[in-house]
């Protein structure tokens, strides 16, 4: 049984009235293909850069690499980061992690309490990002 237009203007109704009451910046459209109302959610996209303390052996290396893996884990389980991952290149952005967060000073709390970034092995260069809520990558 398909969802009724009726359902999906509610459903669309209670997410905007959720995101908005939890503090998120929003806007919507409709979908000139589909009919559907696309509501798009601000998200904090943090570009992890190769910070100014990079001389660490590598035991302390392999270790800061484990806590930040773990922070970066816990980031996820706890639902304040979508994804994350690490650039293909050795360049000088090393990874980026994408916090859904309702303000600026939440993602760069939680991107700057990473040990790596504690230890000055990397640094965090933080923008806004707006994407169309519940769109999966593909």
């Amino acid at each position: 049984m398909e969802p009724c237009p009726e359902d999906e203007e509610q459903s669309v109704a209670a997410l905007k009235a959720q995101l908005t009451q939890d503090g998120y910046q929003i806007f919507d459209y409709v979908d000139p293909d589909s009919g559907d109302t696309v509501v798009m959610q601000q998200y904090y996209m943090a570009f992890l850069k190769a910070g100014p303390n990079r001389s660490q052996n590598k035991a302390q290396a392999d270790s800061l690499q484990k806590l930040h893996l773990e922070h970066l884990g816990k980031m996820y389980a706890e639902g304040y980061a979508d994804i994350s991952g690490p650039f293909g290149d050795d360049g000088e952005i090393r990874g980026v992690t994408i916090y859904n967060v309702p303000t600026l000073k939440m993602a760069d709390s939680l991107a700057n309490s990473d040990p790596m970034v504690q230890a000055g092995r990397l640094v965090i260069e933080i923008h806004p990002w707006w994407a169309a809520k519940g769109f999966p990558l593909r």
